[in-house]
């Protein structure tokens, strides 16, 4: 059997494109969820997936990230789908498919090359943060909220926005201040 796992990482993204291409697979089954990848271990979806695994099964995923963020992650999962005798297969990157010895190959590389880039991007972000804030441009977020100035702005009758603009915070800061 083919169980298919889709997963976004927000609300306001759609599972179509790769609910349509699990089923275009032939995934009898698709467990679909708008979570982070950052963990496997808090997403239900994928572990309601993982426990109707059986032997001779296949996992079908469109992505690896689809899957896992991290190397580490993603040998895990691998070896909880083998354990079961099941294999995972990835579609959009051809040749991955754990119940080939070339596939296995395949998926090892792939997911070094992504974790490798994962981290070239962390890398980039901080050093464009320190040359921001080097800058003077880049100040990060206010190290406390000055709540009797939020409510002060209010009294003033401002809006949320005017006064997350004034005080430089967020408008959902401002929310939760007058929520209190």
């Amino acid at each position: 059997m083919l169980i298919g796992y889709a997963r976004v990482s927000s609300t306001g993204q759609s599972l179509d494109v790769q609910r349509t291409a699990l089923a275009d697979a032939g995934c009898e089954e698709i467990f679909e969820e708008k979570r982070s990848g950052r963990t496997a271990s808090d997403r239900a979806e994928l572990q309601r997936a993982l426990q109707m695994l059986r032997k001779g099964d296949a996992l079908v995923i469109t992505r690896l990230d689809r899957l896992a963020r991290s190397v580490g992650d993603l040998h895990q999962l691998v070896e909880q789908v083998t354990a079961k005798g099941s294999g995972l297969r990835v579609l959009q990157q051809v040749g991955i498919d754990t119940t080939t010895s070339t596939g296995k190959l395949m998926l090892a590389m792939l997911a070094a090359v992504a974790e490798f880039e994962n981290d070239i991007r962390r890398e980039r972000q901080r050093d464009g943060i320190e040359a921001a804030r080097e800058r003077g441009v880049y100040k990060g977020r206010p190290k406390e909220i000055d709540v009797d100035q939020v409510r002060a702005l209010k009294a003033e009758g401002l809006g949320a926005a005017e006064i997350a603009r004034r005080v430089g915070i967020g408008r959902a800061s401002v929310y939760r201040v007058l929520a209190q």
